[in-house]
């Protein structure tokens, strides 16, 4: 069977691209011949991995250098779709009707609203066209509710993915002969290990938009935060919300414990550095998410909003659900805080939960939903299910030829320019990487931008495994990048990351060594390649918390206080402000400074350029050691750990930094590409870097 999905952007973020590459990927798997066919594409590559038998196919090139979006028909309103829809254009109907027209398919499938209409009108009867729905009917205003009524009935089927939906649909379209029927998302089963359950951490991700109202778990987790101190929030993902997050967490003062993590993927070795899932938003079409945390041994707690958690979750046994509230009241956060509170302080529960969630998470594999998927193909054409390979397939079976699958096997997928690898850390912080095609060589680690040129080598075994232990080696502080060495090839190859697995270093500390403290994170780099980060220092100060307040910032060390310990901050000229020093009620130190102090002009004007302070620790014998936070699972917190801005009033003649000066600068704790720890002043601009434009496979009015 030819399978073609339409998407409006495969190259963005969101629920809708992640399920409809993993659906394409499951009917690959089952010897269908799938692609993609993206109405726009923005970008070189696509945010989501489809499986390389998945081909993507792009209408419309909006990347920069295009000349479609300088087209005439570009600018022009849409003759089929009504002027207040976005997104659409006389040109994507062009494009659309002309690329409808020709495709060679047994199955075309649209994934939202707009494409649907165009299926409707511009699609065929040479094949089945099938609508999928990812938003429920309920939550769209009028008008998208009038636009998704309205393609219903010009389709073969439609497959809302919550039974709620369907029967919402069928109620409103009582006459439509179109097939109504609920087909679910599906997440394939992860290769990552399950989660312990012991990390004191609430995990959350998706778009950071205004329907997954993380506003109400940071308001829930603030709630809870003095009565369980060690617990964090982590939030993954990226969207418009970001800054309105970030100001919310920093007046709730929990910028050192709920962070923004930025969008990771694949998101299952974060799903399993979770002790629980968090899911707060005001309507799931069906809850992804969801799938995803319970297939990795996470608990779930969420609304029970409309429509897909009642429908994934069976409270109590394998999920948590709290009432929704309602909407724009927020009396959801006491609900939500009660239950995050019942499953973070009970972990024999979150373990029975955890376990039942992974029996119900494989319910909803690329497999089993390609079944389904299959039969309803089968029931609307009973020769969809054939095996034939679209107008093409069916003109040969009338001449009694053999179809075009039977004569031409689909070639194997082309191994990828890099051999890709499974690296996981252990708890000691040993690195053990795995390659997808195992072969004879050695894992070789060469230190960047080394003069000595220093690298480790260890042997694949038959598995194509290599475990560099943490006991055996000692290695120098920096970057570590990962290659395959081989007697075949002269020059060793990149290592790519597959999977990254760092769970085990959540909460972890530095190792300590007869050289210094040690602390070993393995990450993917920015083109996908593997790279291990390492710290090696002979002497060192752990950074466990930091709280800030307008005037001052609290740091404090994973060191017992001693007396005659001394903290200061030191700036590019070596001049050193002292912080104020004291033990903290468990015996750590804590060292204190006022803004006030930091030597910064008190006249207008105020520095044009930012100013760093470095922090360090001197012992009373004399030894200084940097404040940093190298340890745990995170190689670079210059995003992640984001401290507030406090203003700092430059131009205040009295030379006291207090009075109603300029306020043209700010200062705030900042870590840098090392996770050294700082104090930055710079000019009281917005200190929020602007979220990247990413398109999306929802629109919030249609």
């Amino acid at each position: 069977m030819k399978v073609v999905f339409l998407l409006n952007n495969a190259y963005g973020i969101g629920g809708t691209i992640r399920s409809v590459a993993n659906l394409s990927a499951g009917l690959a798997e089952r010897g269908h011949t799938v692609s993609i066919t993206s109405l726009y594409r923005h970008r070189d590559t696509t945010s989501f991995a489809f499986d390389p038998r998945v081909p993507v196919e792009a209408l419309i090139d909006e990347r920069e250098g295009s000349a479609d979006p300088s087209l005439p028909a570009a600018s022009r309103p849409s003759q089929l779709l009504p002027a207040w829809q976005d997104g659409v254009s006389l040109l994507s109907d062009q494009r659309v009707r002309a690329h409808l027209a020709e495709l060679d398919a047994d199955v075309v499938v649209s994934t939202r609203p707009t494409l649907s209409v165009y299926l409707g009108h511009y699609g065929t009867g040479r094949y089945l066209r099938i609508g999928q729905e990812h938003a429920p009917l309920a939550t769209r205003p009028p008008e998208g509710q009038a636009l998704r009524l309205e393609a219903v009935p010009l389709l073969d089927a439609f497959t809302p993915v919550s039974a709620a939906d369907a029967t919402a649909y069928r109620q409103a379209l009582p006459e439509a002969r179109t097939l109504i029927e609920r087909l679910p998302n599906c997440s394939p089963l992860p290769e990552v290990s399950p989660a312990t359950g012991t990390t004191r951490t609430v995990v959350a991700a998706g778009r950071l938009v205004a329907t997954k109202r993380y506003d109400r778990l940071i308001n829930a987790f603030a709630q809870l935060a003095d009565e369980f101190p060690d617990w964090t929030l982590r939030i993954y993902g990226r969207g418009p919300e970001r800054p309105a997050l970030r100001a919310r967490i920093a007046r709730h003062g929990l910028a050192d414990r709920a962070r923004l993590m930025g969008a990771v993927a694949p998101i299952e070795t974060e799903w399993a550095k979770g002790a629980v899932a968090a899911v707060t938003s005001q309507w799931e079409s069906f809850g992804l998410t969801i799938v995803e945390a319970m297939a990795c041994g996470v608990p779930v707690l969420s609304t029970d909003c409309p429509h897909g958690p009642a429908e994934l979750i069976t409270h109590g046994r394998d999920g948590y659900l709290v009432p929704a509230g309602g909407d724009p009241d927020d009396d959801a956060v006491p609900g939500i805080a009660a239950g995050l509170r019942t499953l973070m302080k009970d972990e024999a529960l979150r373990r029975h939960l955890a376990a039942n969630a992974l029996a119900t998470a494989r319910r909803y594999s690329p497999d089993l939903i390609a079944q389904q998927f299959e039969d309803l193909t089968a029931r609307l054409r009973p020769a969809a299910r054939a095996g034939r390979t679209g107008r093409l397939a069916r003109l040969r079976s009338l001449f009694g030829a053999r179809p075009a699958a039977a004569e031409e096997p689909r070639p194997e997928p082309a191994p990828p320019e890099h051999p890709t690898t499974h690296a996981v850390a252990a708890p000691d912080g040993s690195l053990t990487v795995t390659l997808d095609r195992p072969t004879r060589g050695e894992l070789l680690l060469r230190l960047r931008r080394d003069p000595q040129r220093r690298s480790v080598r260890v042997p694949f075994d038959r598995h194509g495994r290599a475990t560099v232990h943490r006991a055996e080696h000692t290695l120098a502080e920096g970057r570590w990048d990962a290659f395959l060495a081989t007697a075949e090839r002269p020059k060793p190859q990149r290592l790519a990351a597959r999977l990254v697995e760092t769970a085990a270093l959540v909460g972890a500390r530095p190792r300590p060594t007869p050289k210094g403290a040690t602390a070993w994170i393995p990450y993917p780099t920015k083109d996908g390649n593997l790279t291990l980060r390492t710290w090696q220092r002979p002497h060192h100060a752990e950074v466990t918390a930091i709280r800030t307040t307008d005037t001052t910032a609290t740091i404090v060390v994973g060191t017992p206080f001693a007396p005659g310990s001394r903290v200061a901050a030191r700036d590019a000229t070596g001049r050193e402000t002292p912080l104020t020093v004291t033990p903290t009620a468990d015996g750590q130190l804590a060292a204190t400074l006022a803004y006030a102090d930091l030597p910064l002009p008190r006249t207008a004007p105020a520095p044009a350029e930012p100013r760093t302070w470095r922090l360090h620790l001197t012992t009373p014998e004399g030894h200084t050691a940097p404040l940093a936070r190298i340890a745990g699972d995170t190689p670079d917190r210059r995003r992640t750990d984001a401290h507030p801005a406090a203003p700092l009033r430059t131009g205040d003649a009295t030379g006291t930094g207090t009075g109603t000066g300029t306020g043209t600068m700010t200062v705030r704790p900042a870590f840098t590409g090392d996770n050294d720890l700082t104090l930055l002043a710079e000019p009281a601009e917005p200190t929020e870097p602007a979220e990247p434009a990413e398109p999306a496979e929802t629109n919030e009015r249609a």
